[in-house]
């Protein structure tokens, strides 16, 4: 090994035991000697095998003959560590070539996928809680089921222009069809949902520009009241309304249980961080956004004229099955012991 090579391959190792980045690491070093003394692709390379605890500076010795013995239960408990591992990390970690390592993640059944996006990065005492309340929340409806008494509700902004990418069997030199794309600042409006098993008790669209505040959020609810008494009078009279929303900031703000408390509805607790586990969300809503699909509406009559529509061609199977399901989704929070699970 060259004297320079060894120095630059000291000063790397310094660099990293100090906890610098590889590219930092290589600025400091062509700064220090000329321009290109080392290659940052050289520089992460040489970080890589630092991390996984081989500081041996000497060059590796070359690949040939029978390649390094590697077996699926080493691949396994490497990706147990660290399932985020890519093929060339593991090749450089087991001293083997990628197609060794691909082929012994493909004997393991493995897959390469990618994270997905949750709402929030769950604390423990987040966990708790929301375990907590589902656990309750099942127990209550086991003991005395009170879906039937039961009234939700949530917003969602609907679009004038729901325009979607489709997919499109073609010949390799077949044109590909083109979807003009919508713009940033397209029209939409907010609308308001209320409903029961029965079905839908109240709904309104928001006018353009506004949005939910708590003091909007209380008028709204009153309206609701009066609705519930002409629609579904024996819910209000006999039952009394088991009142379930999420943890939207108008929903929780002061005035909010204030005016609840004057409708005289009980209040069922929600998860918190639990956005979707809401009814309007995994179900009314889901299949409102699929039934809008591909749909374009000129003004804010046809598109709640649309949204009528949707309303009354539901049966009430539809209502009813929609917060049913709140059972299985409390039980795989259960499961999860309060963290979030695949859909």
């Amino acid at each position: 090994m060259a004297v320079l090579d060894a120095i630059i391959r000291a000063c790397l190792i310094y660099e990293f035991k100090l906890g610098t980045k590889a590219a930092e690491a290589c600025r400091k070093i062509c700064a220090a000697f000329w321009e290109g003394t080392i290659a940052e692709r050289t520089g992460q390379k040489w970080f890589k095998k630092f991390s996984f605890g081989n500081e041996n500076l000497e060059d590796e010795p070359e690949k040939s003959g029978r390649p390094s013995i590697v077996n699926n239960e080493d691949i396994k408990l490497a990706i147990e560590q660290d399932s985020s591992q890519t093929f060339q990390d593991l090749a450089l970690r087991f001293n083997v070539c990628d197609e060794t390592i691909r082929l012994h993640l493909h004997q393991l059944g493995k897959r390469w996928k990618l994270s997905k996006w949750v709402p929030y990065e769950l604390s423990e005492t987040n966990k708790l809680q929301r375990l907590t309340i589902c656990s309750s929340l099942l127990s209550r409806h086991n003991l005395v089921p009170f879906f039937d008494r039961m009234l939700t509700c949530d917003e969602k902004r609907i679009m004038y222009y729901n325009k979607k990418r489709t997919f499109h069997w073609l010949a390799s030199n077949d044109p590909v069809p083109m979807t003009p794309k919508p713009s940033i600042h397209q029209q939409k409006v907010l609308l308001s949902a209320w409903w029961t098993t029965s079905g839908i008790v109240h709904y309104e669209l928001v006018p353009s520009g506004q949005t939910i505040t708590a003091e909007i959020y209380s008028a709204q609810l009153d309206r609701v009241s009066v609705a519930l008494h002409q629609k579904q009078a024996a819910l209000t009279n006999r039952k009394g309304i088991v009142f379930h929303q999420d943890n939207a900031r108008p929903h929780t703000a002061k005035i909010t249980p204030e005016t609840l408390a004057c409708l005289q509805w009980e209040i069922l607790p929600h998860p918190p961080y639990s956005p979707v586990r809401a009814p309007c969300d995994y179900h009314l809503f889901l299949a409102l956004d699929n039934h809008m699909r591909n749909r374009q509406f000129r003004n804010r009559e046809d598109l709640e004229n649309e949204i009528i529509q949707f309303f009354s061609h539901q049966t009430q199977d539809f209502y009813k099955n929609g917060i049913y399901q709140l059972v299985s989704r409390w039980e795989k929070i259960i499961l999860a012991e309060g963290d979030y699970y695949s859909e």
